[in-house]
């Protein structure tokens, strides 16, 4: 009887977590429905999913034929993501130079907000004040030119790469995995300031399951936000170790 209670206070949570999140997705898809913005014409998507089954045929090849049905600006609903995309050069044109400052914040993944401490950087920090003036401090600290200039470990390991390319003229080369050895030297480096091949493993093994986390799954919460809170992914669990 003792079991069957406990039992019951475990599930009795769970299953009103689980009719909380139904009975929102139902509300949010009927206010979506009544109050419909105007967007350009596009597939039409699943409720609450919207296009997210089209995915795999997202490619470049699959863009274009997209294009053909429904002009060179259409729209795609992945979760509660708007994505849209442009095959016409007129407004890529209005988009790349007109009103760039409009389309110039980059889209934020759950990946992305963790590596950058939640867009404490230049790259994906909004447009605005913060992003200015930390453009300023990399001009005149980070990218200046005495700075560039003490960057040797860099350019050291950028050689060792053009001359291992230079051996292998006319031979097939994995490309990705030159990348990433690279990648993989100039972080060892700049962290301990000295390369070192026989201690390597451990570093490589972190950067591994890091990478594995961060980029190496599709992650729903992109696309639908408040799944963020199950931390399907365990990316919280990785930070907090």
């Amino acid at each position: 009887m003792e079991s069957l209670l406990s039992q019951s206070q475990v599930i009795y949570p769970t299953t009103m977590a689980l009719l909380i999140t139904v009975s929102f997705l139902v509300l949010f898809y009927l206010i979506s429905r009544w109050r419909k913005p105007l967007y350009p014409p596009g597939p039409k998507g699943l409720p609450i999913i919207g296009n997210m089954l089209m995915m795999d045929e997202l490619t470049h090849h699959g863009l274009a034929k997209l294009a053909k049905t429904y002009g060179g600006l259409f729209h795609l609903r992945m979760g509660f993501r708007h994505v849209f995309a442009i095959t016409s050069p007129d407004v890529a044109r209005q988009v790349l130079q007109v009103q760039d400052i409009s389309f110039s914040n980059r889209p934020v993944t759950i990946a992305i907000n963790y590596l950058t401490y939640d867009l404490a950087d230049m790259a994906f920090a909004p447009y605005g004040p913060f992003w200015r003036q930390m453009r300023k401090v990399c001009f005149m600290k980070v990218f200046s030119r005495r700075r560039a200039e003490s960057w040797a470990s860099v350019r050291d390991e950028v050689n060792k790469m053009v001359r291992s390319l230079s051996r292998n003229v006319g031979k097939p080369v994995n490309v990705g995995e030159i990348i990433f050895t690279l990648t993989r030297n100039i972080t060892y480096r700049a962290a301990f300031g000295a390369a070192c091949e026989t201690e390597q493993d451990e570093f490589i093994r972190i950067l591994q399951d890091s990478s594995k986390i961060l980029f190496g799954a599709f992650k729903v919460a992109d696309f639908i936000p408040f799944l963020d809170w199950f931390d399907l992914h365990g990316i919280y669990k990785q930070e907090a170790r």
